[in-house]
């Protein structure tokens, strides 16, 4: 879907004109992929719009960074305080927001030691990812022909702009044979995620999932769900998935902050379950949209633009 210009993006710590937010052809990142970023969520909640886990991406931003010995030059607080500015400025609700740090203009070597590291925050309205009606009908996948990376190559947990390249040949394979998304194994064969999302699968009311080893991101929002599920009382397994397990399944989902939970249901043309989004799949739609949507957080994951977390918090210890 197209990008929906608003006003500000937040640039090394000024905010500049959308159409200002340039760098230069010659910088690092555009040669070499060198960026670290992340994506979260704005949601618009009856108490005022609030980002989910905005704490643990910005945390996973500067990890992400680090392990390519690239020192974002801001900190935790200051990256934190200026995505609730850029969100503010540009007087959004809803949005989806893209903190992207990255190595700028000096040295077009390999090696990148040399260039300086730069960040840049947007926050733009932003839809369903995989499509109208995907959350409510589910989508169609297939098992990709390309492989995930393996973690003694890319680092896979890790969130940097690179390993995306194995990403699109993932999801341009799935599009242009008519299906919504991919789903990659890794370099054993195991199950591994989406283009962009993880995976869970569910059979005899047993929730699965692939281990952080298959050379998947540990996803947050896949987090969420884990600690949600087993609120519920499902067991979860976590570990090595056969492919043939992808055709047994009862249910089956994506998880993450693009994808949110959508339900999956058909995998290389054959039904998952009924080929409807399934029981537990419903559950945790409802659980999940039930915290960013309505602001009913216990595990105080969101925070309000305006800082009223702190007020309802206050309010929920007094009730």
């Amino acid at each position: 879907m197209p990008v929906k210009k608003v006003e500000k993006i937040w640039m090394n710590g000024k905010l500049v004109n959308w159409d200002d937010a340039k760098v230069h052809i010659l910088s690092h990142v555009i040669h070499y992929g060198s960026s670290f970023f992340e994506g979260i969520r704005c949601y618009k909640t009856p108490q005022g719009p609030a980002v989910f886990r905005l704490s643990d991406h910005v945390k996973r931003l500067i990890f992400s960074a680090k392990v390519f010995r690239a020192e974002i030059p801001f900190s935790h607080d200051e990256i934190f305080d200026a995505i609730l500015t850029t969100i503010k400025t540009n007087e959004l609700e809803n949005c989806y927001i893209r903190p992207i740090a990255y190595r700028g203009y000096d040295d077009l070597n390999v090696n990148p030691l040399k260039n300086p590291v730069e960040l840049t925050i947007a926050a733009y309205e932003w839809g369903s990812y995989l499509g109208q009606g995907a959350h409510e009908s589910g989508i169609d996948v297939c098992v990709s022909s390309w492989r995930r990376s393996t973690p003694d190559t890319t680092p896979t947990m890790a969130k940097i702009g690179g390993a995306y390249m194995n990403s699109q040949l993932i999801k341009m394979e799935a599009i242009t044979n008519g299906f919504s998304e991919g789903i990659a194994l890794d370099v054993n064969g195991y199950v591994g995620e989406g283009s962009g999302e993880n995976l869970f699968l569910v059979h005899d009311n047993i929730i699965y999932t692939p281990g952080i080893h298959n050379g998947i991101l540990s996803g947050i929002t896949r987090k969420t769900i884990m600690t949600i599920a087993k609120e519920m009382g499902y067991e979860i397994v976590e570990g090595n998935l056969m492919r043939e397990m992808l055709y047994m399944a009862d249910e089956m989902f994506f998880s993450g902050t693009a994808a949110e939970i959508t339900p999956i249901r058909s995998v290389d043309k054959m039904n998952v379950g009924n080929g409807m989004p399934g029981k537990v799949t419903k559950q945790l739609q409802e659980a999940f949209f039930d915290i960013v949507k309505n602001g009913n957080d216990k595990y105080g994951w969101l925070t309000y633009v305006d800082g009223n977390e702190k007020i309802l918090n206050m309010q929920k210890i007094s009730s």
